[in-house]
Order: structure tokens, then C-alpha cells, then sequence
């Protein structure tokens, strides 16, 4: 199907442009930015969100076997501050994640009118999968700026990784 083939080259392209970042980018702006939303942060809220959503369902779900409650960007009651990921860390989870999207995408029902995930209800699978992409190059835009404000400019553009 070349819709499927479509959005395993565009999932490891953003997945190539976040792990650029992520090697590129600074100690001190690793852990830099306003809590919660701290570089390393970001990058982490990005790679659980693009894992979970790239599943048939939420109950197909298995997060992060080193996954801490640290995904929430916005929540207003002051999440705790948790000691960061190390790079390398998020760079395995990367590449977990790299690895693994072709046989999710795999089983995506791509024909389905249900997301899978009940907060986003009547919203079709395709539909779900495109806005996961949205997310996840958000994200990788996100941070390629922040590591660009840091003085590193080599964060290159990727159109579609093949595999």
C-alpha cells in the first residue's frame, strides 16, 4: 500500500531530523529552557507521544521500558522536577522507536473511522497517523531552533528516509 510505505519514510525522516538535534545539541542546552518544558523534555514528550500513537489502540500501548511520567508540557499544577534523560538515553529510545515504526505502521487499520485513542474521538485512523507526523516534526522544528539559537547551525532538512 503506498500510503503505508509514504508515512514510514516520512516518520523516520522526522525521526532522522529529532536524533540530528539531539546529537547536536549542547550539555547546557540539553537542560536548558523553562520547566517543564526543558530541551531534553521536549524531546522526550515527542518520542513517547509518536511510540503511543503510532499503535492500532491505546490499550496497545507499551510504553518506554525506562518511561517516568514527564510527558505533560503544559500542565498547570507544576509537574515535578525529574532528573534528565541523558542523551544517550533518548537516543535509545530514538532508535527503538526508528526501528520499529515500519511493522506498526504495518498494522494500522488505515481504513478505520476511529483513531483508537478515546481524547480523540471521531477522528479516522489516517487522520490520527498524519497529525502524529505533524506532532513529531513540530517538535523536531521545536528543538532544531533551540539548538541554532545555541550557535550550531548544521541541522540538515530530510524528505524521506527509505527503508
Amino acid at each position: 500500500m503506498p500510503i503505508k510505505r509514504a508515512l514510514k519514510g516520512q516518520y523516520r525522516a522526522a525521526l532522522a531530523m529529532l536524533r540530528e538535534t539531539i546529537e547536536l545539541c549542547p550539555a547546557e542546552t540539553w537542560i536548558a529552557g523553562e520547566h517543564p518544558r526543558n530541551f531534553w523534555r521536549i524531546a522526550y514528550h515527542a518520542l513517547h507521544f509518536t511510540h503511543c500513537y503510532a499503535m492500532p489502540t491505546a490499550e496497545d500501548f507499551v510504553p518506554w521500558e525506562l518511561h517516568r511520567d514527564c510527558t505533560d508540557l503544559w500542565d498547570d499544577a507544576n509537574p515535578p522536577i525529574l532528573e534528565p534523560y541523558t542523551q544517550e538515553q533518548i537516543l535509545d529510545y530514538l532508535s527503538f522507536i526508528d526501528e520499529s515504526i515500519s511493522s506498526w505502521v504495518d498494522r494500522l487499520d488505515l481504513d478505520s473511522q476511529e483513531s483508537g485513542f478515546s481524547w480523540y474521538p471521531n477522528l479516522p485512523k489516517l487522520d490520527h497517523q498524519l497529525l502524529n507526523l505533524r506532532h513529531l516534526a513540530g517538535h523536531a522544528g521545536q528543538l532544531s531552533e533551540l539548538v541554532m539559537q545555541a550557535g550550531i547551525h548544521e541541522v540538515r532538512w530530510s524528505t524521506r528516509v527509505p527503508r
